[in-house]
């Protein structure tokens, strides 16, 4: 019998790799782009087939850059905006994404969002929330946050690609940045992040964040040995320089781990919801092989 757990899909960050990952020759009859489609729907199926969990949730942006968290640091994701608060994506991409939301629909795989929070904030709060050990499938470094051996929760990071997948467990953290889930927030603030628009320490890099954040336990603690006159003058005075920031990016970059996220049946349907739809949209869009392999991948859950 198959032991509870939970996967937890960064859908967005899955969709973009798709889509820069997979050939735009994937086209549905019409000529519509489907390769993000196409390839979203093999990194599921790859994912539920060899980690067989029992429910899953493909978590949501609602909010791809909250209000709540440009009001604290301004710059945040602010070299991706369009116009108006849109965010820069290629149109080829944007006429797919309603097509996901349909074709998860009809394969009855649950889709979770919150008002004005990112997917980031569904997989914290979701993961908060379970009691059975949770998997998060994502590209994003900012929710290695999240894992705690002793909750069972780990992140299957896809940096080097699906197919190469990292487990990130406590170990690993400890083994590539020298911290655990617990100090990443503060790490993570010291360091920048530019695809975020978090400048950072200027001068500190990841060997010093790591270094500061083990030897003082997080911000609050390098703060005060600073002020204590613990630390070299020159770094001291980075961190004076930089106190506007650091506060309220921590809060930026710790994902809400309490969001209004609704109660929904996560259960993984072992058949599509929807056969006759999913079937459709299947000859519609010419998902071929990609129908082929998620519809497998359910049928193999059950």
């Amino acid at each position: 019998m198959t032991e509870p757990g939970l996967m937890l899909f960064d859908t967005a960050s899955l969709y973009f790799r798709a889509f820069h990952g997979i050939p735009s020759s994937l086209r549905a009859p019409d000529g519509r782009p489907v390769n993000a489609v196409r390839g979203l729907l093999d990194f599921l199926a790859r994912f539920v087939t060899d980690y067989c969990p029992t429910q899953v949730a493909c978590c949501w942006d609602e909010a791809w850059r909250p209000a709540w968290r440009v009001a604290l640091v301004p710059s945040y994701k602010a070299h991706r905006v369009d116009h108006d608060d849109v965010e820069q994506v290629p149109e080829e991409l944007v006429v797919q994404v309603p097509l996901i939301r349909q074709v998860l629909g009809a394969l009855g795989l649950p889709v979770v969002g919150a008002a004005d929070c990112e997917a980031d904030d569904v997989i914290g709060t979701l993961a908060t929330r379970s009691a059975i050990p949770v998997d998060v499938v994502t590209g994003d470094r900012d929710l290695f946050q999240l894992v705690d051996d002793e909750r069972g929760v780990r992140v299957l990071y896809c940096g080097r690609g699906v197919a190469n997948h990292d487990r990130v467990d406590a170990a690993w953290l400890q083994t590539k940045y020298g911290i655990d889930g617990r100090g990443y927030v503060d790490y993570a603030v010291l360091r920048g992040d530019p695809s975020d628009g978090l400048p950072g320490v200027a001068g500190i890099g990841e060997k010093t964040a790591s270094k500061l954040v083990t030897e003082f336990g997080g911000l609050d603690g390098i703060v005060v040995a600073a002020d204590a006159g613990e630390l070299p003058s020159t770094l001291t005075a980075r961190l004076r320089a930089a106190m506007d920031y650091l506060g309220p990016a921590r809060e930026v970059v710790a994902v809400d781990r309490d969001a209004a996220v609704p109660d929904v049946d996560l259960t993984l349907p072992s058949a599509p919801r929807d056969p006759d739809r999913f079937a459709a949209l299947t000859e519609e869009l010419n998902l071929g092989s990609s129908a082929d392999r998620i519809l497998k991948a359910l049928a193999a859950s059950s």
